[in-house]
């Protein structure tokens, strides 16, 4: 018989603490090899560091036979970029087999973000491997953003994610079956705390302060830098006017330098100590070693873990200008920052809005889900028109666009009295070329 070869795919090191959990946990069974293959997707990975060189790595790296490069396999392409035409495909298969020595051993893919590149073209060329794919953050409570070639969607036997919202299940990849499967919260923990063991330089933080997460919304163009630097500034006020006199600003890797300066400015006038992290590690891994008394945020996935993993207190500010500006609506960050804005209480503390109970919010997020992408889920029809019926409010009007609930027939998008219109195939013809009237009038 052939031996069996596992390739784990990961781009963050979060990703791979999550699978290094499953791992533990017993989620996978043995094989003949497992190789760890790690995707460098920023935007010039040329300068900045891929994961197996990220401080913490070490501890994981045992987990796997070898640590694998995609970017030095498909070099000078980029990951994010780079696609075989379909002709090229048994030919790149051949050449990756010779390149990591796989011969031919039956392969097993592991891969997260699977509707895109790079996850997407290692399935795609690995044509008879089997699939599992792992979620790496709050994405997969989400619809999945592309439709899914069956060849691909077909071959995924289970989805692997950690309990961040208790009681949620996933919505990716709902429309081939796939069912989700919880890694342990406790093997997670105890990844981390070895994780955390090994990171060395990490500079003495105060205890109780509050801790604030970047997230770089800019580079995304959701926010302009200035608005970015704004909600930093404006998360430092939040947490001083609730009484903190300790900050720790943890930015985002990429994120500009003067995002540091402007807070530097900023806790100068209000006479905080502040302190501006510049080693790239996990949230979790300032959770495990000096627990912050305030964890603040947008959407970030580390209010989650915070929350649900270490038990402290998280708020969150900025995520109503988030849900407004992410265009367009199929965003697949629009799930994360719902959640965010649904249950994680607001900095300001002061608009009067509880968080959403659990029992509404599944209902929420398939609401939502629905209006993302009718396309691939036109089954959830009848539960989004449910939910909106009943729910659509000055609370829950912001996860909605009117457009969007116009366009798709659903309730809050225009007055009852003119219900008809979306399924009225005659009033679509005369709104249609009454707008291609009006453009050739433009012109």
């Amino acid at each position: 018989m052939p031996r069996t070869t596992r390739i784990f795919c990961v781009s963050t090191l979060y990703g791979a603490a999550t699978l290094a959990a499953a791992l533990d946990s017993g989620c996978f069974e043995e094989v003949d090899r497992s190789l760890l293959l790690v995707f460098n997707n920023s935007t010039t990975p040329e300068i900045t560091p891929p994961v197996d060189a990220m401080p913490g790595f070490e501890p994981l790296r045992d987990h796997f036979d070898a640590v694998l490069s995609w970017n030095e396999a498909i070099r000078p392409f980029h990951p994010g970029a780079w696609t075989p035409r379909q002709d090229d495909i048994p030919l790149f298969e051949r050449y990756l087999r010779l390149l990591w020595d796989l011969g031919d051993d039956d392969v097993e893919l592991v891969l997260e973000s699977i509707q895109v590149t790079p996850a997407l073209t290692v399935a795609q060329l690995f044509t008879e491997a089997v699939v599992d794919v792992y979620a790496d953050g709050l994405m997969s409570y989400g619809p999945t953003r592309n439709k899914i070639d069956p060849l691909v969607g077909t071959r995924v036997r289970r989805l692997l994610h950690l309990d961040l919202v208790p009681g949620l299940t996933p919505m990716l990849l709902t429309e081939f079956d796939v069912p989700a499967q919880i890694v342990p919260t406790a093997a997670f923990l105890k990844v981390m705390g070895e994780l955390t063991a090994t990171v060395t330089d990490l500079p003495a933080l105060p205890e109780g302060a509050a801790l604030l997460l970047g997230q770089y919304l800019s580079a995304l163009d959701i926010l302009s830098p200035d608005e970015e630097e704004d909600l930093h500034v404006r998360m430092m006020r939040g947490a001083v006017e609730r009484g903190h006199r300790s900050i720790v600003f943890k930015p985002h890797p990429t994120a500009p330098a003067r995002y540091s300066r402007a807070l530097e400015d900023e806790a100068a006038k209000l006479g905080v100590d502040l302190t501006v992290l510049d080693v790239p590690v996990l949230a979790e891994v300032l959770f495990e070693r000096t627990p912050p008394a305030l964890v603040v945020g947008c959407f970030s996935t580390a209010l989650f873990t915070a929350s649900a993993f270490y038990g402290l207190p998280v708020a969150r500010l900025g995520t109503e200008r988030l849900l407004d500006r992410l265009a367009p609506y199929q965003n697949s960050n629009r799930v994360p920052a719902v959640l965010a804005d649904a249950l994680v209480p607001d900095l300001s503390g002061g608009k009067g809005e509880e968080p959403l109970t659990a029992d509404t919010l599944g209902a929420l997020v398939t609401a939502v889900s629905f209006a993302m992408q009718p396309q691939i889920y036109p089954g959830l029809r009848r539960a989004a028109e449910r939910y909106l019926s009943t729910h659509f409010g000055p609370r829950t009007r912001r996860y909605f666009k009117r457009r969007r609930l116009t366009a798709l027939g659903l309730p809050g998008g225009i007055p009852d009295r003119l219900a008809f219109i979306p399924r009225n195939a005659a009033a679509r013809r005369v709104v249609r070329r009454a707008k291609a009237l009006q453009k050739a009038v433009r012109r």
